[in-house]
């Protein structure tokens, strides 16, 4: 009766087929000529060629290419310098009068420290005029009064509506141009700076001429503040706050035995044998240092290599000429601005006004409803006879005690492993105390558990 609730692994196979048929199979066969349904799933089935592809695009189909045309080319002015000197002379250098600087005398006096080792015995002054008061706490002048809410409504206006007057918003001047048509004719690229500009030649830049270095004949002072106004103090060196170190213990020596001693057997151990290199021999016989190459290679005379380097040209006197096919046949175009390529919408948009009139409503025709027939049932008069709330399930019922799978704990419910099915189900003997009138021997019966 025990089934499993796994799927099953096969961890032995003794030879025998497996079964593909599921326990609703088994039990429930087939009913005369009816066939089961049929799968909804599509079959996969290859598509076809249906035809060969065309490589063209609608953007390759409507694009249109258009003349590119260069920008006008503008020659540079040639360089002119100014005449004339630049004076370099500024306001510094003319009203500036340089004076001697001496040292810098400090204003800070020297810190003096009166010590002394005497202790104060005298009474400050605020110990002395200070004398406590006893504060009184002063009485309240606010007179109570209890709140009384104004029977009367407040119908005053507040300023705000007094004062303020709604006036009508006036609109700031639009500052916007005109629509202004633009000029007939190529585009004049001259402006007031090109027409009005006067070129002025540029003269030698000045130089400053480098000074001469000329040393102090004033004595360097190296002494700093600190060095000057520091004089050490002598005091007393600081007392350490380590503690001494003290030994604790006795200096007697240790008559005792340690576990070490006791347990401690000592071991008879050989000195290991020591490997002795055998002595170098010299050969006796000369070494041929003779090669297949150097036996069977022969030389042979061979005159060096002549360079490739080209032989050096003639220089020419004449000018250099910086004129080239790209200047001479190269002529600027014109470029006008690329408009977007739209696509001409293939549907025209509605002109006339827009009716809210759907197919559905023109088309819908209004129809009563028929209310279904009720089927409940005319309500009948009520006994008074209890309700019996009996059942054939509730009278014909037997409860039946939960049956526990051996394979959890075998030897705690008193059962012993016997083997293994091809599926991977273990199968278990249980070991009954029950003795028979002929034998003493325990009965057993098989019963299959768990994987």
């Amino acid at each position: 009766r025990h089934r499993c609730c796994h799927r099953p692994t096969k961890f032995y196979d003794y030879g025998v087929e497996p079964s593909n048929k599921t326990e609703y199979l088994e039990n429930y066969p087939g009913y005369g000529n009816v066939c089961p349904p049929e799968s909804c799933k599509p079959k996969p089935e290859s598509q076809e060629d249906r035809g060969k592809m065309d490589g063209t695009t609608t953007f390759k189909s409507d694009y249109l290419p258009y003349e590119i045309l260069a920008r006008p080319f503008r020659p540079q002015a040639e360089y002119r310098p100014k005449s004339g000197k630049i004076d370099l002379g500024t306001i510094y250098q003319r009203d500036y009068s340089p004076h001697k600087v001496g040292p810098v005398t400090l204003a800070r006096p020297r810190e003096r420290k009166h010590t002394s080792e005497a202790k104060v015995d005298t009474i400050p002054t605020y110990r002395d005029d200070y004398r406590l008061r006893k504060g009184e706490r002063t009485e309240s002048c606010k007179v109570e009064r209890a709140y009384e809410p104004p029977s009367e409504r407040f119908g005053n206006p507040s300023t705000f509506q007094d004062d303020y007057f709604p006036r009508q918003p006036n609109p700031p001047q639009s500052c916007k141009p005109c629509d202004t048509k633009l000029a007939e004719g190529p585009f004049d690229a001259n402006t007031i700076h090109r027409t009005a500009y006067v070129l002025h030649e540029m003269g030698p830049m000045f130089v400053r001429p480098r000074e001469e270095y000329k040393p102090s004949d004033q004595p360097f002072e190296d002494l700093t503040t600190h060095q000057r106004d520091f004089k050490g103090m002598p005091g007393e060196q600081a007392k350490s706050c380590k503690p001494e170190s003290r030994k604790h213990g006795s200096d007697d020596p240790f008559k005792g035995t340690t576990e070490f001693q006791d347990r401690y057997q000592p071991y008879l151990v050989t000195a290991p044998e020591l490997h002795k290199p055998r002595e170098y021999v010299p050969p006796t016989d000369k070494m041929d240092l003779k090669s297949s190459n150097r036996l069977d290679y022969i030389s042979h005379k061979v005159a060096p290599r002549a360079p490739i380097k080209p032989a050096p040209g003639r220089k020419s006197s004449a000018p250099f000429l910086g004129k080239t096919t790209t200047k001479e046949h190269y002529q600027p175009w014109r470029v006008c601005r690329q408009g977007p390529i739209k696509k001409e919408e293939e549907i025209q948009k509605p002109t006339g006004k827009f009716s809210s009139l759907t197919t559905f409503r023109s088309h819908y025709v209004p129809h009563q409803p028929n209310p279904p027939q009720s089927f409940k049932p005319v309500e009948a008069v009520a006994t008074g006879v209890p309700f019996k709330g009996d059942t054939l399930y509730r009278t014909e019922y037997t409860p039946k005690k939960p049956e526990v799978c051996p394979g959890f704990n075998p030897d705690a419910m008193g059962y012993v492993y016997v083997n293994t099915d091809p599926q991977g189900h273990k199968f278990y003997r249980q070991v009954s105390p029950e003795r028979s009138e002929s034998s003493c021997n325990p009965i057993s019966e098989e019963v299959p558990a768990v994987s």
